[in-house]
């Protein structure tokens, strides 16, 4: 496939931790015609860099200094050449394919695209308890701020590197991603949501606890309701 837009420099950013054995199912599949792709590895202590390295010689490995997805995103942009960024989850959950889903949107002056796992799709692979955590975040945000919502949990998402540092973001970890999201809102940001399947972990554990972190995600959304 050609590239969209000569024009326009696109950076895809692939946080890791230990995910060597999951890094062939996404980074041979990212196409030619993104500019960039960043690997910002959070201390791995498996051979996830030298895999990474092998899989795709022009990824640019960064060692995240802090800790946690969030911290690790936002360093990634910091360092990013694109002017459109995508995030793509490094467990083989998102697929590479959809790539141009998430950029054409920006392309046609969104400023900010969400995907959603719950868009006109089913799941059969998510558990009924994180189905229903994400419901209740979805709701929250959807009654405390007006929101459309129908996934606030996914980590699929393309944005423009302007608007990004428009957030003034403060979390490190997974939370993130919902002070991102109700943030957009907050500053009038054009958003769009689109559908996109998740695939599942591929192998090894997750690196964080669902109902601990669900509940934070909860306490970040009513927080940032009545915070200016």
């Amino acid at each position: 496939m050609n590239k969209l837009s000569s024009n326009v420099k696109i950076t895809a950013i692939i946080c890791t931790l230990n995910e060597e054995s999951n890094l062939s199912l996404v980074l041979p599949r990212i196409p030619a015609w993104v500019d960039e792709v960043l690997l910002v590895d959070g201390h791995s202590s498996d051979n996830t860099i030298a895999v990474a390295q092998k899989l795709l010689p022009r990824i640019t490995v960064l060692r995240q200094p802090g800790k946690g997805k969030g911290d690790a995103i936002k360093y990634g942009v910091k360092h990013a050449k694109g002017e459109l960024i995508v995030t793509l989850d490094a467990d083989g959950s998102t697929d590479p394919d959809n790539l141009k889903r998430f950029i054409q949107p920006l392309l046609d002056g969104f400023d900010f695209v969400k995907g959603s796992r719950f868009l006109g799709q089913k799941q059969p692979r998510m558990p009924t308890y994180r189905r229903f955590g994400n419901w209740v975040l979805v709701m929250t945000s959807n009654l405390l701020f007006g929101t459309k919502y129908t996934d606030l949990c996914s980590g699929y998402n393309a944005f423009r590197k302007e608007a990004f540092s428009k957030f003034n973001l403060i979390y490190d970890g997974f939370e993130m991603e919902q002070e991102m999201n109700v943030k957009i809102k907050k500053l009038g940001l054009k958003v769009i949501e689109i559908d996109c399947i998740d695939r599942g972990r591929n192998a090894g554990a997750s690196k964080v606890g669902a109902i601990k972190q669900g509940f934070k995600d909860f306490i970040i959304i009513i927080k940032e309701r009545f915070n200016e």
